[in-house]
């Protein structure tokens, strides 16, 4: 597994690839620190063992530039307060101050570099970057899942400069354990719960579900799609034109397999994109010109919270509406309540994307749950069959 557990890293000078991608306000200070404290007991395995302990990570898109609102200096602020320990911390790109002082970190010592995306040979995956990033320890950790699926300088090209002191850390072996389970569960019925705004960013992870699982939920904008391919009256609902072909396919596919396919029967209804916005419920393929689905109504989610309390495999990605206005939540509500009841009573459940976790973690159920996932397209694609080049570069021999 290539797992930082099975060695001792004492008088070693690692450099570790975190996910401190986190959100700001416009104080800079850290709205939601799960990124940060997710990385924690990696850094605090290799602080324990005696290590030197280098941290890169990027911040937002500053697209190659050097821009002050996406400075790494809040989180090494943050990081030095959780940790109680002083961060070296140079706002600098891999000059010749960042390189000295890397050389001159000490067991036991922290030092967090700046925004990696500050240089555009992070995203191009730049083979000199990634050299001088190698040069400054003995041993490469990667531990953010979140950006395993781009071969960036720090993610993925920096691993071919470390033949054989290359890990995975805590973070990243718990996501590939979990996906791996998920993935190859023999648990039955396995439910995959598939929401969100469009068939085109799911169609390969339902392709790829589809000889695995029991039942599959699809809700959300892109259920719209589905119901428009079946001849039913979607009004003003989004859906995607060019996808109605497919999601036939798609469905037929699922009917050879024996897959059951749920489809909303009754939506919530608006004739505006608006929390004012006048609202009813109807029929999911009888919504009225001029009106949109935001949500699931009450029969399709007491049809889809059953299948899911029934089940001992869930995996939930995407909404099943609107989920940020208050007039359109119940379903991503229920559902989110459904899966934590099936978790707490057997069920392994593995929740992933950005807004099926804020959905969890705006219900306060992260902690009922089996398995979170940190990394929204990275899980996508792990769960589309696809290889992350984060992880097959510490593979690599």
């Amino acid at each position: 597994m290539h797992s930082i557990n099975d060695k001792d890293f004492k008088g070693k000078k690692v450099i570790v690839r975190v996910d401190f991608n986190v959100p700001l306000n416009d104080k800079f200070e850290i709205t939601d620190d799960t990124r940060i404290q997710g990385a924690l007991p990696t850094i605090n395995k290799l602080l324990s063992d005696g290590a030197a302990v280098i941290l890169m990570s990027h911040l937002g898109r500053p697209k190659g530039e050097v821009k002050a609102d996406f400075s790494l200096a809040p989180v090494a602020k943050y990081l030095g307060e959780v940790l109680s320990k002083d961060i070296v911390f140079i706002p600098e790109v891999l000059t010749d101050n960042v390189k000295t002082a890397a050389a001159n970190l000490k067991a036991g010592e922290i030092m967090l570099l700046e925004n990696l995306r500050f240089s555009a040979g992070e995203t191009k995956g730049d083979q000199a970057m990634a050299k001088e990033l190698a040069s400054m320890a003995d041993v490469y950790v990667n531990d953010a899942f979140g950006t395993a699926h781009r071969r960036h300088a720090s993610t993925a090209v920096i691993a071919e400069f470390f033949k054989e002191e290359k890990y995975f850390g805590l973070l990243m072996e718990h996501e590939i354990i979990n996906l791996e389970r998920t993935l190859k569960t023999k648990e039955s019925p396995f439910t995959a719960v598939i929401g969100g705004a469009k068939v085109s960013s799911k169609i390969d992870i339902i392709r790829n579900l589809i000889p695995k699982v029991d039942n599959m939920i699809i809700g959300g904008g892109m259920s719209f799609t589905f119901l428009k391919a079946l001849g039913g009256e979607i009004g003003n609902s989004l859906y995607e034109d060019d996808k109605l072909d497919l999601a036939k396919e798609i469905m037929n596919e699922m009917i050879a397999a024996g897959v059951n396919i749920y489809l909303p029967t009754d939506v919530v209804i608006a004739d505006d994109f608006s929390n004012d916005a006048n609202i009813q419920t109807v029929n999911a393929n009888e919504i009225p010109s001029g009106w949109m689905g935001l949500d699931i109504g009450p029969d399709s989610i007491k049809r889809f919270a059953m299948a899911v309390n029934s089940s001992r495999m869930i995996l939930w990605n995407g909404p099943m509406g609107v989920f940020e206005m208050s007039n359109f939540e119940k379903g991503t509500k229920a559902i989110s309540i459904a899966v934590a009841a099936a978790s707490v009573g057997g069920a392994f459940s593995a929740i992933g994307g950005g807004d099926s976790v804020a959905a969890i973690n705006k219900y306060n159920l992260g902690d009922m749950l089996s398995y979170v996932s940190t990394g929204g397209g990275a899980m996508l694609e792990y769960l589309e069959g696809k290889t992350l080049p984060g992880i097959a570069a510490i593979l690599e021999k």
